[in-house]
């Protein structure tokens, strides 16, 4: 395991193909710091999540707003930190899409799957930022 921290701070225009280069900066940064890849797996499905939640929810893919990506990786966890320029949003007000009623509407999948492979999960202020971690799993193979 690697005792090195890495940490970065980015801010890229509300683009789909920058959140994916943000993405394999961050998938190359956890496989330098020998994360398992269970863990690089989950990570990046939460971090592609919020994302695009950011740009195309929050930021409604205006290309004059930007969305900033400050993230942190250590020996024991990632945490990211995700700002988008929208209104916001009450996370609690999205119909949970496990239930009988909302199994054919397509929203509230991605907060699902972000808070099944994070650790925790807080959306800030009026909810255009999110900030989530994961702590360190330690298995290196599925």
């Amino acid at each position: 395991m690697s005792d090195t921290s890495f940490s970065a701070d980015v801010t890229i225009p509300s683009d789909l193909s920058e959140a994916r280069l943000i993405q394999d900066r961050i998938e190359e940064a956890l496989q330098s710091s020998a994360y398992g890849e269970r863990d690089i797996f989950a990570i990046k499905l939460a971090v592609e999540e919020a994302l695009v939640n950011a740009i195309k929810h929050g930021n409604q893919m205006d290309p004059d707003k930007q969305v900033h990506v400050s993230y942190q990786i250590t020996a024991e966890r990632f945490d990211v930190r995700i700002t988008d320029e929208g209104p916001g949003f009450n996370p609690e007000d999205v119909p949970d899409p496990t239930e009988d009623d909302n199994i054919e509407r397509p929203c509230g999948r991605g907060l699902l799957l972000i808070r099944g492979f994070m650790t925790d999960v807080q959306y800030h202020g009026r909810g255009n930022v999110v900030s989530m971690y994961k702590l360190r799993n330690g298995q290196e193979e599925y």
